[in-house]
């Protein structure tokens, strides 16, 4: 196997040029040809590396006899949805998401727009390391401009959903990512009163202080509804017109009973771990199936189709609404919130008061070495920590599949107890990593 090629919850990602280099790219961009042939559709975000690496990747596929196509900045479900309707074999996109700038990644779909199950990406990092006879003559592929990119995924999300928003005043926060472009297209066609910001990448400002991992920042001042995209559009949080900030579980609170007031839930709900208590005691008022997976929105869409489900998704705004995509779309999500206020004559923070949040507190532990939080004296404090919260909160801890961190989670009914109890831990995870970088 190519050394450091490894799949972790969303794909391949490390920072650019030192874990992430265009030789690592070049590699899958070939194991990818020789997995799926082609054509291979190809998207990427606003990072200065991005044209690196996506350019390095679509070499190796047309070394592998593949022809490519080059989508540029698009969203990450832009290219999902592209790679089923031009009838691709495979879509990639380069995009650290959430990240920081000098981050990236690589992520692949299947010609029908849905993440690789884990064991095809298996597949593709043992590919990596095969040297197998390429192609020559006319056998290697070419890389060809997919024409009209942003225009053709804004046409693609409208035909499937197009609220009737007149008049309601909307602000996007396109966090100076992959949204930029097309987030405006689509919300163009809505006849909302538009306003947008985050819209001026630089190439090195994606996500710096804008978009749904700063959406505190966010002013929804004088609108009815802000909404917040992360760096590849498949994430987004919502402001209301008080400035409520309106979560992933919150979104997906609405658009359930939303789904079920018009006799549309099939399946019920699918979220994970991660989802506040308060969420799961709400689905259970409404008599609504909720079914709980592990952290990841691979996790999410293989219980959604197992069940059948309308709706899923994750607290960090990862939705994926399966009557309209086949994988988490922010700019799709935002629009059937729209949807709803626009039917229902309802503002964002009415509807949002369909759940009481149960006090959480998050502290993400950054540590040299993900592997403690196995540690003894770690799931010692963790032990205590259960018996501490009793039947009335949780803890949750796990280490993050995409950065150095250790999130430690905690919800109870006392946001005194819930706080004292998540930095307690914390600290725990916090001396552990210490005390293992020291020896």
């Amino acid at each position: 196997m190519q050394a450091g090629i490894t799949f972790g919850t969303d794909g391949v990602r490390g920072v650019a040029n030192e874990v992430l280099r265009p030789e690592i790219a070049l590699a899958l961009g070939l194991a990818g040809a020789r997995l799926f042939g082609g054509p291979i559709l190809v998207g990427r975000d606003t990072r200065l590396s991005g044209s690196m690496l996506s350019n390095a990747l679509a070499a190796g596929a047309a070394s592998g006899g593949a022809n490519v196509l080059d989508a540029g900045v698009l969203p990450t479900p832009g290219v999902a949805a592209l790679a089923r309707e031009l009838g691709a074999a495979a879509g990639v996109v380069v995009s650290a998401s959430h990240n920081p700038y000098p981050d990236n990644g690589i992520k692949f779909f299947s010609g029908d727009g849905r993440k690789l199950l884990a064991e095809i990406e298996r597949e593709l990092e043992r590919l990596t390391g095969e040297h197998a006879p390429r192609p020559t003559g006319g056998g290697i592929g070419g890389t060809a401009r997919l024409d009209r990119p942003r225009e053709r995924y804004a046409e693609a999300v409208l035909k499937r959903l197009r609220p009737r928003a007149e008049g309601l005043r909307v602000l996007l926060d396109c966090a100076n990512g992959a949204a930029y472009e097309a987030a405006p297209l689509v919300f163009g066609g809505t006849g909302a009163r538009l306003s947008v910001v985050g819209d001026e990448p630089d190439e090195t400002n994606i996500n710096e202080g804008v978009g749904s991992t700063h959406v505190e920042k966010l002013d929804a001042s004088g609108y009815d509804v802000a909404f917040a995209f992360d760096g590849d559009a498949d994430r987004v949080l919502a402001v209301g017109e008080n400035g409520g900030v309106v979560d992933g579980d919150r979104i997906i609170a609405i658009l359930a009973r939303d789904l079920k007031e018009r006799g549309a839930l099939a399946g019920g709900v699918v979220v994970t771990v991660m989802s506040n208590l308060g969420f799961v005691k709400t689905m259970e008022a409404l008599g609504i199936l909720c079914e709980v997976t592990p952290v990841g929105d691979r996790h999410v869409a293989a219980a959604m189709q197992r069940l059948g489900a309308s709706v899923g998704g994750e607290q960090s705004g990862h939705v994926i609404l399966s009557e309209h995509v086949t994988t988490g779309d922010g700019i799709v999500t935002a629009l059937a919130l729209l949807d709803v206020m626009a039917r229902s004559g309802r503002t964002l923070t009415e509807l949002a008061r369909v759940m009481e949040k149960y006090p959480q507190s998050l502290i993400n532990v950054r540590v040299e070495d993900r592997a403690v939080a196995e540690a003894p004296v770690v799931k010692e404090a963790v032990a205590k920590a259960e018996e501490k919260l009793g039947s009335e909160g949780r803890i949750l801890l796990r280490p993050s599949g995409t950065e150095p961190l250790v999130r430690v989670m905690v919800e109870h009914e006392s946001e005194d107890v819930c706080r004292e109890v998540c930095e307690g831990v914390a600290a725990v995870v916090e001396g552990a990593s210490t005390k293992a970088r020291a020896s």
